[in-house]
């Protein structure tokens, strides 16, 4: 069994033992402001757009860095992020809600939550924790899955990032009509990279969409040809965990340092 498929149905198990209050939930969220615009920032930003993440763990890469969140959301900001990606998974990534709640509070972009969501009341508890947005795995979900999470995450007034892996799971990302596709250049499964591979699928989207790629970007090349395949942004973690000065690293991988 791989990484996704042993993780997604861990996740399963625990929201059955462990259900969600969605309605108690909904009641906060109905009183949240507005979120702010995902992918409308992503459009707007001068590309590259970089979602710059905030992660302390991977299963790929073990332990990475301990930072506080909010201060390094903070400096990602400061250094020209469109949107910043937190990582809420506690077992495999050591996050947790808390953080995502902290950088909300810190920031004024769009704030993504990232994590293995396969129900709606997921959702409504990303919005009260202070997501903009909402990670999507296609891989993880089945078409009819999917399209009922976009159309939860819009009735919350989420936005939400499809992540694609293959061309089945693209298929199915278009399939739903999703606007902001995530072309991920790691297998979750092997967890291996594939950057190759992944910037032959992001040609093969149509230019309506708004293409993130994400996985294993570390340097300023790595960002052009990404962009030269069609990315309108990427996503970046563990290069700006790892960086001694985070703030001149995204600088530097925008074509501004």
């Amino acid at each position: 069994m791989g990484f996704l498929t042993e993780t997604v149905d861990g996740v399963r198990r625990r929201l059955e033992r462990q259900p969600i209050d969605e309605a108690g939930l909904m009641a906060l969220a109905i009183r949240m402001p507005p979120p702010r615009a995902f992918a409308a920032r992503l459009w707007s930003a001068k590309a590259p757009a970089v979602i710059a993440e905030v992660k302390r763990s991977s299963p790929s890469a073990g332990r990475i860095a301990d930072a506080d969140p909010a201060a390094r959301a903070r400096v990602y900001e400061e250094a020209g992020a469109a949107a910043v990606s937190v990582l809420t998974e506690p077992v495999h990534f050591d996050g947790s809600l808390a953080d995502l709640r902290a950088v909300h509070h810190a920031t004024t972009v769009p704030v993504l939550r990232k994590d293995f969501l396969v129900h709606p009341a997921q959702l409504i508890e990303a919005r009260v924790a202070g997501a903009d947005a909402v990670l999507l795995i296609a891989a993880a979900l089945s078409e009819t899955e999917l399209k009922a999470m976009l159309n939860a995450a819009q009735d919350l007034e989420l936005g939400a990032l499809v992540e694609a892996h293959s061309t089945d799971d693209l298929d199915k990302a278009l399939g739903a009509d999703a606007k902001v596709v995530g072309v991920n250049a790691r297998d979750l499964e092997s967890l291996e990279v594939d950057e190759d591979r992944a910037l032959l699928l992001l040609r093969s989207v149509p230019e309506d969409r708004i293409l993130v790629l994400e996985s294993g970007i570390s340097t300023r090349r790595q960002v052009e040809r990404a962009m030269e395949a069609g990315a309108k942004a990427v996503l970046v973690g563990e290069a700006l965990m790892r960086a001694e000065d985070p703030g001149a690293k995204l600088r530097e991988l925008r074509g501004r340092g």
